[in-house]
């Protein structure tokens, strides 16, 4: 259609200014303790059940007794109820570090050295998988750690190929292959090779004064999901002559078709661990709370580390208070996540659990109880867990199922369908004692199961933020308009700038809106907040108002009894 107008008439154009930009990349949850394997003190995103698993294991062994850390039971619940994506940071206890291949060797050795060097990203003893072959299969080898082997070396392209395989598998009967890579090079001039292609890096946890982050180490990010090239001993820079032809002093170096193991890390899982209902204030699944202290901190780095759920099952209130300090004071800086917070150990009274909760006030956390009884995923048994373990699965399927600021809770949308039992079957009474003391009980109705009956924050001031589904409505809304500010940083002050922010929030808060999160909404950002003396400041101001949406947590329904003949009122 014209855009313009040649002779008299009036023109009407479309202007569409609804689009809705993307939200920022944000992880559903995050959780910090302890894991079978996988790396240590590196936030590490799973998308699946079997992603975790394959990264951070499932079951150990502590004194002949087989267990699951509460961090797995969490992960396969919470994937189990819609969680799409999980970021976890492992802990431990003491010094875990990584396996190193054995010797990977070239046609003719020309150092002492390996000509390859590759490097485990999981740590812990339980990596390694030396020992002699029998029948192909490695004595110590096991679903937790890996295998090498290299195929196919060709001199004459200086290639070769790279198998990752699982410690337990074998290479006559049964080879389980986890990564294959191929057309491998150790010419750093090629496009292929191996530290591009697999990647070298390393990460160690680091801080400064307040500031507390990754040191990164290495040329090359991590593709493999398993290993990193640690060393390269004996690369072959420009492997060919001018004629294309491999260059003799360099044709020994390709390693020969050879398969082996991983050795040579520490880390083991002490055999004094209490676990499950036995966790304790000196050990809680092995650990201590000075223990979680580096992750903690970690995770307060905001620009690096996005999710709207923390978990830290195995950590609680009233013998951890240290550490619960520091992760709200984190998240109440942050102010984009909201903190599932345990109050007491198993067999605890009703009176000891509001009393803890008594001692914290804040929106931006929410406690539960009692503990559950649910069965170990990998296990098979029946397992006592603290509340948070499971919770991070209700939030889960509240947000698949509807929106973040609908309340995780009850029969609908609170049911925790995992859980054979709740510690204490609660009265109506405890619910009302637990209810008013900013504790949200977990309930039992008979033909319904276990079911979260409550969704209140730990803030003890009467207003919206008091309820679960508030607060992460503002955690919602603040980090979508947040990324829309983030834009107009360094743009000019103008009307045009401000009606760029306005064609986007509008747009984004009638949808939540439509969607049952606000009853009302104002934005307002113009002339009147932004003044000539805050322009000249090179500030640009924005005023939101917001009506959210309330849940109906108390029904009263008047049955009034009439006498024959009477007549019901219109």
């Amino acid at each position: 259609m014209p855009e313009t107008l040649i002779s008299p008439g009036v023109l009407a154009r479309e202007n569409d200014q609804s689009q809705i930009t993307a939200g920022p990349v944000t992880v559903g949850a995050a959780i910090i303790g302890p894991t079978v394997k996988g790396p240590v003190e590196i936030p590490t995103l799973v998308t699946s059940y079997s992603d975790y698993q394959n990264k951070f294991g499932t079951t150990f062994v502590s004194g002949n007794q087989a267990y699951t850390y509460f961090t797995s039971i969490a992960a396969y619940n919470y994937f189990n109820n819609g969680g799409t994506s999980l970021l976890v940071a492992r802990v431990v206890s003491g010094s875990y570090t990584a396996a190193t291949s054995t010797a990977i060797s070239g046609g003719a050795q020309l150092t002492t050295q390996p000509t390859i060097v590759l490097e485990t990203l999981s740590k812990g003893a339980i990596m390694n998988s030396s020992g002699s072959e029998a029948s192909g299969s490695l004595i110590s080898g096991s679903i937790d750690n890996l295998r090498w082997q290299i195929l196919n070396p060709n001199t004459s392209s200086g290639t070769f190929d790279l198998l990752i395989r699982r410690g337990d598998d074998t290479s006559i009967t049964n080879p389980i292959v986890l990564e294959t890579w191929s057309g491998l090079s150790l010419d750093p001039l090629s496009s292929n090779y191996i530290s591009r292609v697999i990647g070298d890096q390393t990460f160690n946890y680091n801080s400064s004064g307040t500031s507390y982050y990754l040191e990164t180490t290495g040329s090359f990010p991590n593709a493999s999901r398993y290993v990193r090239v640690r060393a390269v001993n004996n690369p072959t820079p420009n492997y060919f002559d001018n004629n294309g032809i491999a260059k003799a002093q360099f044709t020994a170096s390709i390693p020969l078709a050879a398969s082996g193991s991983f050795a040579g890390s520490v880390g083991s899982i002490a055999t004094s661990s209490n676990f499950y209902e036995n966790i304790s204030s000196s050990n809680t699944q092995g650990l201590t709370g000075s223990d979680y202290t580096d992750m903690i901190n970690l995770l307060s780095n905001q620009d690096d580390y996005k999710f709207n759920v923390l978990l830290t099952p195995g950590l609680y209130n009233a013998d951890y208070t240290s550490q619960v300090t520091s992760i709200i004071s984190n998240t109440q800086n942050r102010g984009d996540y909201i903190y599932v917070l345990d109050l007491v150990r198993y067999n605890q009274t009703t009176t000891a659990t509001i009393t803890q909760a008594a001692s914290r006030n804040t929106s931006y956390a929410a406690s539960y109880w009692p503990w559950v009884q649910t069965v170990d995923p990998d296990l098979g048994q029946n397992v006592w867990v603290p509340a948070s373990t499971m919770i991070g699965s209700v939030y889960a399927y509240n947000d698949s199922v509807s929106e973040p600021w609908f309340a995780p809770a009850g029969i609908n949308r609170g049911g925790l369908g995992n859980v054979i039992r709740a510690e204490r079957k609660l009265s109506q009474t405890d619910r009302d004692i637990l209810y008013s003391a900013k504790v949200n009980p977990i309930a039992t109705f008979p033909g319904t199961g276990v079911v979260v009956y409550g969704q209140k924050t730990l803030q003890t001031k009467a207003s919206a933020l008091d309820r679960v589904n508030v607060r992460r409505l503002l955690i919602a809304l603040k980090s979508y308009i947040s990324q829309v500010s983030l834009n107009l940083v360094f743009e000019q002050n103008t009307i045009a700038t401000r009606n760029q922010f306005l064609s986007q929030v509008n747009p984004y808060l009638e949808s939540v809106q439509q969607r049952q999160g606000l009853y009302a909404f104002k934005v307002v950002m113009d002339d009147t907040n932004n003044t000539p003396d805050v322009v000249d400041r090179n500030m640009l101001m924005g005023a939101i108002y917001l009506q959210p949406t309330k849940t109906a947590e108390f029904i009263y329904l008047d049955f009034n009894i009439t006498p024959t003949g009477a007549t019901f009122p219109a």
